[in-house]
């Protein structure tokens, strides 16, 4: 079984920082599978932990040296199986999300959110109530290859399953595995450097405003990180386009929620970017110029995080996709699918958690992170980028895999949490009992700046 501490050297060494030491640690069955996913994320979890230890000794204060548990690691990110709401399990995909076989292959599909949904069926050229043996019966008629194409002119997502080597050596397989697992780059504009005289050593970035315009898993798991040090974290939703609520609740803890159309409330928009410390987002490339929205013109110094599916170069830069869908286009299904493996005869299979999404979140959080400590030295500002192709690209690579393992344990309930209605996992750092607070009601909050603790702007 892969060791974590690779992932951890890998970051850093993309961002160029200092290698840190870590011991090793035994996951048992906590995330096993065929490819090294205790690696990926007890990894990507101590590659933050390491990270916020170097702003607490930037500083002065102790580094908390977090060593990553695995069976709090694995429940954190199976959150959504540890979800209970009114002591209700979470829906998990939708009815018309998942592999099925097309005339040649298999085809996933992602369809949880209503747009999607309604999308890929125009796709498919169905009706807007079809069924899932009616998707079914229609994709059994097409190439898979016809499928994807479709569903990538509708803007809906579906994706041909594919063999690791067939996706290692196309154009957007070469690209997603281009470049440092983190992309941390300087930009040219400079802004002021901040006083850290807020800071705790649990709370290394109070004092600190995240302008969060993430959805789904990693990037909300990125934020979530940072609040969880204490940062102002400010979530923006559409309010035309509603966030699926049980998500809402297992990742906005510690978080504030607002909701901005940024079509017709720009002025209020640029003012809160104006106003922020870090920036992240979670929108294809090229979204905010379209809004005219130059977030290092706005708030020189500023440290924009981005999070894709598929990489911002390369054939797919533009296209939509989601955990399981970078499953399946990268060969990882068809590995996890292999005998002993699947629940599907046929031999598709997944990771036992949604682990591209958490280990690029907290991957993310490391990342900005650094690049603020960077900042905080020269005053530039930086970006930071991270994609789950990419992250997909490590674990495809990594040493350690074990075809015969066994099955992948459950999440621990020690490392559940309940206030009210909702159980959502505790953080994934031991240090850290809880989440500051359980995500408040969906948009409760205006979209304006809590006053910084030190009384500045």
């Amino acid at each position: 079984m892969g060791t974590y501490e690779a992932l951890v050297h890998d970051y850093e060494s993309g961002v160029g920082v200092t290698r840190t030491s870590m011991p090793a640690v035994d996951p048992g069955a906590n995330l096993a599978a065929t490819l090294p996913v205790w690696a990926l994320s007890g990894g990507a979890v101590a590659a933050f932990g390491a990270a916020a230890d170097r702003r607490r000794t930037a500083y002065g204060s102790a580094p908390l040296e977090s060593v990553p548990d695995p069976g709090r690691v694995a429940a954190a990110f199976a959150s959504d199986r540890l979800f209970r709401r009114n002591g209700l399990p979470a829906q998990g995909f939708a009815e018309l999300s998942g592999f099925f076989r097309a005339a040649d292959a298999w085809v996933r599909t992602h369809a949880n959110y209503p747009h999607h949904r309604a999308r890929l069926l125009t796709a498919l050229e169905l009706p807007a109530d079809a069924s899932r043996a009616a998707l079914e019966n229609r994709l059994a008629a097409l190439p898979a290859a016809e499928v994807e194409a479709r569903a990538q002119e509708a803007g809906a997502i579906a994706v041909r399953v594919r063999a690791e080597a067939e996706w290692a050596d196309s154009p957007q397989g070469k690209a997603a595995a281009a470049g440092p697992l983190v992309a941390v780059e300087a930009r040219a504009d400079r802004g002021a450097v901040r006083s850290r005289s807020a800071a705790t050593q649990l709370l290394p970035l109070r004092g600190i405003r995240v302008l969060d315009l993430t959805r789904v898993i990693a990037g909300p798991v990125a934020t979530r990180a940072l609040a969880l040090l204490g940062a102002d974290v400010l979530r923006v939703d559409p309010p035309q386009l509603p966030e699926i609520h049980w998500q809402y609740l297992d990742t906005c803890q510690g978080k504030r929620s607002t909701l901005l159309d940024l079509h017709t409330d720009l002025p209020v928009f640029r003012e809160l970017i104006s106003n922020a410390d870090i920036l992240v987002t979670g929108y294809r490339p090229g979204a905010l110029k379209r809004l005219g929205v130059q977030p290092s013109e706005i708030s020189p110094g500023i440290v924009h995080g981005r999070v894709s599916a598929w990489g911002e170069q390369g054939p797919w830069g533009d296209r939509r996709g989601f955990d399981s869908i970078v499953q399946a286009a990268s060969g990882i299904s068809l590995i996890e699918g292999m005998p002993g493996n699947s629940p599907h005869a046929d031999g598709v299979g997944a990771l036992p958690a949604q682990a591209l999404d958490h280990a690029s979140g907290y991957l993310l959080a490391a990342g900005v992170l650094d690049a603020l400590h960077a900042r905080e030295r020269d005053g530039l500002g930086r970006d930071v980028r991270v994609a789950l192709a990419r992250t997909g690209s490590w674990l495809l690579s990594a040493a350690g895999r074990t075809p015969d393992h066994a099955p992948a344990q459950d999440p621990d309930q020690r490392y559940a949490v309940t206030h009210g209605a909702v159980t959502t996992a505790r953080p994934a750092l031991a240090e850290y009992p809880d989440h500051p607070w359980p995500a408040p009601p969906y948009g409760e909050d205006g979209p304006a700046w809590l006053p910084r603790p030190d009384g500045s702007r």
